[in-house]
């Protein structure tokens, strides 16, 4: 496969590759593009866009192509780049810096699920203080439902609800579903947490 050639553009890469250092807390003017990290990446064969391709992006001030991209979606933040790269850039980090500059930019995200799936958690744990599997799960597949309804695909309901079930059965038998409800005593601290972190999305949101 070709990859499409970077363009160089002096205009847009300080301001655009600084925001993401700053974001992120990496420093990718350390990449001297080595390739460890794409030997090491699990899922860059898959998708054909490896840890070092982005960040040559970044550098290069190709904002669209590197918020519009598909391993931002598609990492699973294992952090073997950043185990095997030589000056520690931990690409995990700049992948969730991105998701969150592509969703400030009202990017669709590419993979409508990733972004419903850190929702649900994220909603579960600032609810109970910690992660509760059965509401969780319950506010992932729903909001899986009503997409797949927007689409008028009913095939794809039918499909995941089985495919779940399957899955909670297996996890049952193996004593790995808990159905109980725990609370850590003090959610203040998670739901201050939690404020904390959306003034600063909103403070991103509206620029310096």
């Amino acid at each position: 496969m070709t990859l499409p050639r970077l363009v160089y553009e002096k205009q847009k890469t300080p301001s655009f590759a600084e925001e993401v250092m700053e974001r992120s807390g990496q420093n990718i003017m350390a990449c001297y593009q080595c390739k460890k990290c794409a030997a090491g990446c699990p899922v860059g064969k898959e998708i054909s866009m490896t840890p070092d391709r982005l960040i040559r992006m970044i550098i290069f001030g190709d904002r669209e192509g590197a918020l519009f991209n598909p391993l931002v979606w598609r990492c699973v933040s294992c952090y073997t780049c950043g185990t095997r790269c030589a000056n520690g850039i931990q690409v995990g980090r700049i992948t969730e810096t991105l998701k969150q500059m592509a969703r400030e930019s009202k990017y669709e995200p590419l993979v409508p699920r990733v972004k419903e799936f850190h929702n649900a958690f994220c909603a579960s744990a600032k609810h109970m203080g910690r992660v509760n599997e059965m509401e969780f799960m319950g506010l992932y597949e729903m909001k899986n439902i009503l997409h797949e309804i927007k689409n008028h695909n009913l095939k794809g309901i039918v499909d995941e609800l089985l495919e779940q079930a399957k899955t909670g059965i297996a996890m049952g038998r193996k004593k790995r579903m808990h159905f109980g409800v725990e609370r850590v005593r003090d959610r203040s601290e998670i739901k201050r947490l939690f404020k904390i972190s959306e003034e600063q999305d909103e403070q991103h949101l509206m620029g310096p």
